[in-house]
């Protein structure tokens, strides 16, 4: 039988790599060592031998070799960057003998960054932890014998899904582009509707394992400087193992005690999120995820959408106050509807009074078990409506209303009036644009019902009243959540629940404390 012949590994190579994974055994070194056979096997250890980690080896033909290895994610980087502008770069211009003269294990560091790498980014660090983040974020190394600095060159190129419309944030006039899970997507987004060299994208990793890249996106003459602190400070102080949506800093910086109403908006639109820089506002985009957070935040700002600014203002005023009213419904009706006919008969008019009588005959429950009832009946057929696959999700969603009212009514179980409550009050929910501020109003929806049903009218108004306090009281990194009416701004009114024209709005929001304060041009006095 014949055996394969392997040529034998000097024993100075052996003792490199015995004493490299002594070191990472012990204590894992923070800079890279500047011995080549060293240095990769400790990214060899620190990568625990990963079967999708790439090490290319190869040497210069300078006058003396030079040992030179590339390391990137198989599946995190466009391989043609790494085969043309790095590998073929390095083989093809150091066999130029000008260039070959050139480089010396001494300069062979500056002299390739200088001649021989076609790369359009690249950078030098001897960090081992931003070595391998970098590699983790789809960039190759690049290490050259000899030297204690590693190259890094941007060769990112894994699938990610490309620019589509928004599927929650839809509109009826507007743009049809929304954010992707791609950070670098997502800041082009931003800076192709504001060209302004004042915006300022600053980075950031946060997640102890994920190394999750984060962004934050401001104007610099305009955004507070003390907001934008204050934020950037909270955001990178969080020690968590990984950070997966932008859900999770919402929550983490979350500094109001318990609160169902989001101090952060999330938005997937990227022309909602540059309005909002546009006043003052800092983005946090997250990479992996379409959601980008706006801060600070006020209450009025989760009623907005944006094709209210694409419409007269006059018709973006009252879609607006419709919405207002669709959400007291979502909020109030069923518990306004137990107390009535519960407690406060007598305001009920006499004919209505009747009807309402004469439909609950047979009926074996109680007004508030029938509510109950058909709620949770609507929050089941709606939840799973939204885990079934998409083509069929708004069909049972549709047929199981359908069948679930009219064959509660016939078998006696529920009254229509009942029926008509729940579906307006359903339909109503539907009207609030932003998703988290929806959710927050359904689940209030249940304490409204047993207050109603326990003190009538007093109970429900007490129950307002208490979440008004609940509101004013709250802030989004220092500004008030009810501005501009609590405390008052006379000057924050043009863009609240009324949309004034846009000739009279000239200033931004006082309530932000924007450093350049005036968005149109102040109007020349008349001579």
């Amino acid at each position: 039988m014949s055996s394969e012949f392997k040529k034998p590994v000097p024993a100075a190579e052996i003792k490199e790599r015995h004493r490299a994974e002594q070191v990472a055994a012990n204590k894992a070194p923070t800079e890279l060592t500047g011995s080549f056979e060293t240095d990769l096997s400790l990214l060899r250890t620190l990568f625990h031998n990963s079967s999708d980690l790439v090490i290319r080896r190869f040497r210069l033909p300078i006058p003396e070799d030079l040992d030179v290895a590339v390391l990137y994610i198989d599946g995190l980087v466009d391989t043609r960057v790494v085969d043309q502008d790095i590998i073929q770069s390095l083989l093809r211009l150091s066999r130029i003998e000008s260039v070959a003269e050139r480089l010396k294990p001494g300069n062979a560091m500056d002299k390739i960054k200088a001649y021989l790498l076609s790369a359009g980014e690249i950078e030098t660090s001897s960090a081992i932890e931003k070595i391998s983040h970098t590699i983790l974020s789809g960039d190759t190394a690049l290490l050259i014998a000899g030297s204690k600095d590693c190259i890094i060159v941007n060769s990112r190129g894994f699938e990610t899904r490309g620019v589509q419309e928004p599927t929650i944030e839809a509109v009826v006039r507007g743009p049809r582009e929304g954010f992707s899970e791609n950070i670098r997507t997502n800041t082009s987004l931003i800076r192709r509707r504001i060209k302004d060299p004042d915006l300022v994208i600053e980075a950031a990793v946060i997640g102890q394992r994920s190394g999750t890249d984060i962004a934050f996106v401001y104007i610099k003459d305009i955004a507070d400087p003390q907001i934008v602190e204050e934020i950037k400070t909270k955001i990178e102080s969080i020690k968590i193992d990984a950070v997966l949506e932008s859900g999770y800093i919402e929550q983490l910086v979350h500094d109001q005690g318990v609160s169902l109403f989001p101090q952060m908006q999330a938005s997937e639109r990227p022309d909602k999120v540059a309005a909002g820089i546009l006043e003052g506002r800092v983005a946090v985009i997250v990479d992996g995820t379409p959601f980008v957070l706006l801060a600070p935040v006020v209450w009025v700002q989760f009623f907005q959408s944006p094709e209210d600014y694409y419409e007269q203002s006059q018709l973006s005023t009252f879609i607006r106050l419709v919405r207002f009213v669709a959400t007291a419904f979502s909020l109030f009706l069923p518990g306004v509807y137990i107390a009535m006919t519960s407690f406060h008969p007598e305001m009920i008019p006499t004919p209505l009074a009747l009807a309402l009588a004469a439909a609950r005959t047979g009926v074996p429950f109680s007004l508030v078990t029938e509510i109950l009832i058909m709620e949770i009946s609507v929050e089941i057929i709606r939840e799973a409506s939204v885990r079934l696959p998409g083509p069929i999700g708004p069909t049972i969603g549709i047929v199981g209303g359908l069948i679930l009212g009219e064959a509660s009514v016939r078998a006696g179980i529920v009254s229509p009036l009942t029926v008509i409550v729940v579906a307006i009050t359903t339909i109503g929910s539907f009207a609030t644009p932003n998703h988290t501020t929806a959710i927050s109003f359904r689940f209030l929806r249940f304490p409204f019902i047993f207050l109603g049903a326990s003190f009538g009218l007093i109970g429900i108004t007490t129950g307002l009243i208490l979440l008004v306090i609940h509101l004013a009281g709250l802030e989004s990194w220092g500004v008030p959540y009810m501005a501009p009416y609590a405390p008052y701004e006379p000057t924050g009114q043009g863009d609240a629940i009324l949309r004034r024209e846009f000739s009279f709005q000239r200033t931004r929001p006082p309530f932000l404390k924007p450093q350049d304060k005036h968005r149109l041009p102040r109007p020349e006095p008349r001579s």
